[in-house]
């Protein structure tokens, strides 16, 4: 894992919740992490990883993850076995 997915991974699973994270740095790191992603419907990306189902909505017109979202994502990461 480089330097920017463990940066990323470490902003996701912050107390307290952080809402600057860029959404493009979320997916690349659940790709990093073996996620098969499809698109869905609009803004909707659905993944899979280590047999867990998540779908997300990429934010819109901003590009940081909103904290909502990203306690989903920790969530997501949580339940699929991926610890810091």
């Amino acid at each position: 894992m480089n330097n920017k997915h463990r940066r990323t991974l470490e902003a996701i699973f912050k107390q307290p919740v952080q809402a600057n994270v860029p959404w493009k740095d979320v997916e690349s790191l659940l790709n990093h992490l073996g996620a098969e992603m499809s698109e869905g419907m609009g803004s909707r990306v659905r993944f899979v990883l280590n047999g867990v189902r998540a779908t997300f909505h990429r934010p819109h017109p901003s590009k940081e993850t909103d904290k909502g979202a990203l306690v989903s994502v920790r969530r997501f990461l949580d339940q699929a076995g991926v610890k810091l």
